[in-house]
């Protein structure tokens, strides 16, 4: 993978479509949920001394802020195509790696920053790790400086 520009943000497809998918959820019923508490907490009197209506107010813009920062992403997107075929581990991959200390075996796919999820097994590609392992190979050994120690890890397979 070569890095993308320095104001654009590497995604995969399906981190694409989820992004889409997110913000036209938050447009569409996040908005509406909050029109609708505001509308209720405005019917309840004097809005100095409603809690409610501040509240609402609060989230309001909490979502408007969330719904510009996605904006945001999804223009400064380049989506990187996975090579389904490749032989080495690249951007958008998935593969099963051997932490050879504790002999824990992880299934990670090298995404985005902004995908990342280790509980899901999608690992930064800015990650010591991730910049370890692109570009090896099955069967490679590949040490990696971590805050606790420098670590080995082998590609045990690529998961198609």
């Amino acid at each position: 993978m070569s890095a993308p520009e320095p104001d654009r943000e590497a995604i995969t497809p399906a981190g694409l479509k989820a992004l889409k998918a997110e913000l036209d959820t938050l447009e569409r019923d996040g908005r509406r949920a909050i029109a609708e508490r505001i509308l209720a907490a405005r019917e309840d009197g004097d809005l100095k001394e409603n809690a409610e209506y501040h509240i609402a107010k609060d989230d309001q813009a909490h979502l408007e802020t969330k719904i510009l920062r996605l904006r945001a992403r999804l223009r400064n997107a380049v989506v990187v195509e996975t090579d389904g075929d490749g032989a080495t581990i690249a951007f958008g991959r998935s593969a099963e790696i051997l932490d050879e200390e504790s002999g824990r075996v992880h299934t990670w796919t090298i995404v985005g920053p902004t995908e990342a999820d280790l509980a899901q097994g999608k690992l930064s590609s800015e990650s010591p790790v991730a910049r370890a392992l692109l570009g090896r190979a099955p069967g490679e050994a590949v040490p990696v400086k971590t805050p606790r120690g420098t670590r080995s890890y082998r590609v045990k397979k690529l998961v198609p």
